[in-house]
């Protein structure tokens, strides 16, 4: 059977940090787009070695050939630069572009690679801790580690250890793209009639002001700004900025700008049916209101101070990135 590139990659994740010195439960905490300053906000820094500096890289972009030459022997996690970016240094809890090939390092099989991201490239949130569950490749800590601590437009391989004994040792190859907005970069829309207004801070935090007369019985989608990026898809990872607010009161009850405008991830079909009809069909750099019932929320009950059932929802989004779920084959 075919090697599953979640597996590989959440399997040599943690060993990785621990080869390279330091632990993901060690790691600093998130805070949206950390200062490129000193290294030590960096998870590993890793040095080159003898098994990174022996892989060969022919081409860039999608049509890169990275081979591993037989006999290589990889044992330790190094990282070897191939081309040194001039852009502004990636750092930890960074959203980036990037394209990447995950090969096996002792058949040289490509494991995964984000050719299937528009003109073969990804958004990729770079964790700061592994993700309890993974659903893309992009969310392991591998890719921090391998992106971390150099310029924009930098190229590099990363080798991973065997995790055991049954299995090989993996090369990740990465080429960051660009540094990705964490606000909505599209073109303002005129407000909907009847939708709550939406103003923005300098930072571009919204403040949500919820209209006079009754909550709508169906759930209501306006695109505040219309971006131009690849299009949200059922079942797609996608990054986001969001605030909640009740109609009813208009008090907050959760936002990615409370937790110092980190972004979120998750797939569209793991949230409720009125964010899912929010973000499907949705271009990157959009910024959605949506008006969800009960019905498409939490459900009907009675209303009290901790439970969200019987509220009427709204969501301000910001739609950073979109990623398409990897099918491992069998």
């Amino acid at each position: 059977m075919r090697k599953r590139p979640l597996l590989v990659l959440s399997t040599v994740a943690a060993a990785t940090l621990l080869l390279a010195g330091c632990s993901g439960s060690s790691a600093p905490e998130s805070s949206g787009t950390p200062e490129p300053t000193a290294s030590s906000s960096c998870l590993a820094d890793l040095q080159p070695g003898t098994g990174s500096d022996a892989v060969t890289v022919d081409g860039t972009g999608a049509a890169a050939k990275v081979t591993v030459p037989a006999g290589t022997e990889i044992a330790n996690a190094e990282r070897s630069v191939v081309v040194k970016g001039e852009g502004d240094d990636v750092m930890p809890g960074d959203l980036v572009s990037l394209r990447y090939q995950l090969i096996d390092a002792t058949t040289n099989e490509v494991l995964s690679t984000s050719a299937r991201g528009q003109d073969g490239v990804l958004p990729a949130l770079l964790a700061v801790q592994q993700p309890q569950q993974m659903v893309d490749p992009t969310q392991s800590t591998v890719f921090t580690v391998a992106a971390e601590c150099l310029p924009i437009g930098s190229s590099v391989v990363l080798t991973l250890p065997a995790s055991s004994a049954e299995t090989h040792p993996s090369v990740l190859y990465i080429e960051t793209v660009a540094e990705l907005p964490t606000t909505a970069s599209g073109s303002d829309v005129d407000a909907t009639k009847g939708m709550p207004e939406v103003k923005l801070d300098e930072s571009g935090s919204p403040t949500i002001t919820i209209p006079d007369g009754d909550a709508p019985t169906e759930t209501q989608v306006a695109v505040l700004k219309e971006g131009d990026g690849p299009v949200v898809a059922s079942g797609d990872l996608v990054t986001v900025q969001y605030r909640g607010v009740k109609w009813s009161d208009g008090t907050e009850f959760d936002s990615s700008w409370g937790r110092d405008a980190e972004p979120a991830q998750f797939q569209t079909t793991s949230v409720v049916t009125g964010f899912k009809t929010a973000l499907e069909g949705q271009k990157v750099g959009s910024q959605v209101v949506v008006v969800m019932p009960p019905k498409d929320g939490y459900g009907e009950g009675e209303i009290n101070d901790t439970d969200l059932k019987g509220e009427t929802l709204v969501f301000v989004v910001d739609i950073l990135g979109t990623t398409p779920i990897e099918v491992a084959a069998q």
